[in-house]
């Protein structure tokens, strides 16, 4: 199955797919600070490349737990530069994370493809949904909620959550085979609610392809008890190869290389 926007393209199913993350904010909670430089964050993203990332996908504020807002106009100034770079200089799947339809607009104008949004379409009164629409550009839906108690069972929560996202993408006509779900994990949800989501993912994997998000994740380092986001790699592959095997085409993350040969020899084996 391939996803197309413009003259670029999602394979999916031939290989798992590495979206790299890059932060181009003073706050993230694993690498913030580190990338706000252009130069740097140039540096990094061909590194990157080379590391084999499929897609970078660069975010201008934070969406940690407890992140404060910044104004528009700065995550615009931001993001803008180094996409532009990045697309002009170098042969790559953009992705912007935002759930500001302004910051989208100003990021697709200037070479993103893909739209990643953490509030699925949900944040706004449709006008996400208006510009991914208008644009065509490829979209990532994430689920989110501002609590973590659930009424019902969580993955039918997950599901009626993604239901609403395809009927506002069919309102402002988003092609739905353009669209890519992805969990949540570490987004209004437990410690337990990660795991149970993670357990069962398989059953998410009939409503749409499967991005999976859980780099450097505090969950993560609950279990291996490393309270340093940067020493939770092993922990996060571990949860990226179960992904796999449960269905999942995309995972995004801080570390390319080491997911790079994880994957490898992962989809030798399951994708064979």
């Amino acid at each position: 199955m391939n996803i197309k926007y413009k003259n670029k393209k999602i394979e999916l199913n031939k290989k798992t797919l590495i979206m790299g993350i890059l932060n181009v904010t003073p706050d993230s909670f694993s690498d913030g600070g580190d990338y706000v430089d252009l130069n740097k964050a140039f540096e990094k993203a061909k590194k990157m490349i080379e590391d084999g990332v499929d897609i970078i996908d660069i975010g201008g504020m934070s969406t940690r737990p407890g992140h404060s807002d910044v104004p528009i106009n700065i995550e615009i100034d931001r993001v803008v530069p180094i996409i532009k770079k990045i697309s002009s200089e170098l042969n790559v799947l953009i992705s912007i994370d935002t759930y500001r339809w302004e910051v989208a607009k100003e990021a697709i104008k200037n070479g993103a493809h893909i739209v990643n949004d953490v509030w699925g379409l949900q944040y706004d009164n449709g006008e996400m949904a208006k510009v991914v629409g208008e644009t065509g550009v490829i979209l990532v839906a994430m689920h989110n909620q501002n609590n973590k108690e659930y009424k019902d069972d969580i993955i039918l929560s997950i599901k009626n959550f993604f239901k609403k996202s395809f009927e506002i993408a069919k309102k402002n006509n988003i092609e739905l085979n353009k669209i890519i779900l992805d969990p949540g994990i570490g987004f209004g949800k437990t410690f337990d609610q990660n795991i149970e989501v993670l357990s069962r993912l398989e059953e998410l994997t009939n409503i749409g392809p499967l991005l999976l998000g859980t780099s450097r994740k505090g969950f993560i380092g609950n279990i291996t008890n490393e309270t340093n986001p940067k020493d939770r790699v092993f922990g996060t592959i571990a949860t990226s190869v179960i992904g796999v095997q449960k269905g999942i085409q995309i995972v995004r993350v801080h570390d390319v290389k080491e997911h790079k040969d994880a994957l490898l020899i992962t989809d030798a084996i399951i994708r064979r």
